[in-house]
């Protein structure tokens, strides 16, 4: 299985290796970076599971890049790591899209429980209890169903399966990869075949234009 992948941005090179090592340890998959703009770049170009951002970084400080990230409807969890202990500054972090505030000195103990109770959650940044897909067709993460002019379509476990994957990473490219190692459990025998027909169905709901196959890439799931 893919390990879950974190992207650290801290220039204090001590603090950033020391928790890229405790991470790691811990099975995750950490890419250390040192300032704002190689950051923006890293995001624009990989994908990662959660963002782990400090705040005073060179070139572009951490509130602004999650505020750059969240407008291009990136919702990648995001937590800061940061000495700045002012109410102003936890607000402000909060109203750059952050969904969580770690105060410098931490405990990496704290760190991990802070990163696992994140990554549980299903979806971030909504603003809604029920996500629009287009005019007519929603999806309702609290009964996983996907409702069509208030009515549930009829999907197949994998096809709800693959759905809420691609909604938790709209915009995204994910991976063939991924997507196999989410459908199918180690003791199953996923296709190309099979999951090429889940793909066909949904797009007969949301039209087909709404996934796109990405050439030797995997699949985007498109949504304003």
């Amino acid at each position: 299985m893919p390990k879950t992948r974190l992207l650290l941005l801290e220039d204090d090179i001590n603090l950033s290796e020391t928790v890229c090592e405790f991470l790691e340890s811990k099975g995750y998959h950490v890419t250390p970076v040192y300032d704002g703009e190689a950051a923006e770049e890293l995001i624009y170009e990989h994908q990662y599971d959660l963002f782990l951002l400090d705040v005073n970084v060179p070139s572009l400080n951490g509130f602004e890049l999650l505020k750059r990230i969240r407008h291009e409807n990136n919702t990648t969890p995001a937590i800061f790591l940061t000495s700045l202990n002012a109410i102003e500054d936890l607000e402000h972090g909060y109203e750059s899209g952050c969904d969580d505030y770690l105060r410098k000195p931490f405990a990496l103990k704290e760190l991990l429980f802070r990163i696992e109770t994140i990554l549980k959650r299903e979806f971030f940044h909504t603003q809604s209890p029920k996500i629009c897909i287009d005019e007519g067709i929603e999806y309702d993460p609290l009964s996983n169903q996907l409702l069509v002019n208030q009515k549930a379509a009829q999907l197949q476990n994998k096809e709800a399966k693959l759905l809420k994957l691609f909604l938790q990473k709209k915009n995204e490219i994910i991976s063939h990869e991924m997507i196999m190692t989410h459908l199918w459990e180690y003791d199953e025998q996923g296709s190309d075949d099979t999951l090429r027909t889940y793909i066909k169905n949904l797009r007969k709901i949301m039209g087909k234009d709404r996934i796109v196959s990405i050439k030797k890439l995997g699949y985007k799931f498109t949504l304003a």
